[in-house]
């Protein structure tokens, strides 16, 4: 997963200082294969979560790099809460910008509670 052992979690300041040449952004009903030949340009792919019980994006993430082998930054935007961001970084997700509020140091800790899983994910693949 682009070569990053553990997902970037960003603040809403830190998205806004990063550049945004060769970025996409996809709405939770946008199709990926829409992407398919722009792929290669790209370096991030920004698939926004409009309220976090709607994990359409996860689906997104998948497609993206496992059927169409995106290798890039693969960020997670929009409702963005910390008990989602295990579950993202093993569907393929490698950054997440976190809502507005949420504390990044306890985001971290996140990925310490799980040792192990039983299925595997894209990392493990």
């Amino acid at each position: 997963m682009n070569g990053v052992d553990r997902m970037r979690i960003l603040t809403q300041e830190d998205q806004h200082a990063e550049a945004n040449e060769h970025v996409a952004r996809l709405a939770n009903d946008d199709d990926p294969h829409s992407l398919r030949d722009r792929l290669a340009t790209l370096s991030r792919i920004e698939l926004h979560f409009p309220h976090f019980t709607d994990g359409r994006a996860y689906s997104q993430a998948y497609l993206l790099r496992r059927r169409l082998g995106f290798k890039g930054d693969l960020r997670a935007t929009g409702d963005v809460l910390i008990d989602q961001l295990v579950q993202m970084e093993r569907t393929g997700f490698s950054s997440a910008v976190l809502k507005e509020g949420v504390n990044a140091a306890d985001a971290e800790r996140q990925f310490a509670r799980f040792s192990g899983f039983y299925q595997d994910d894209l990392t493990s693949r």
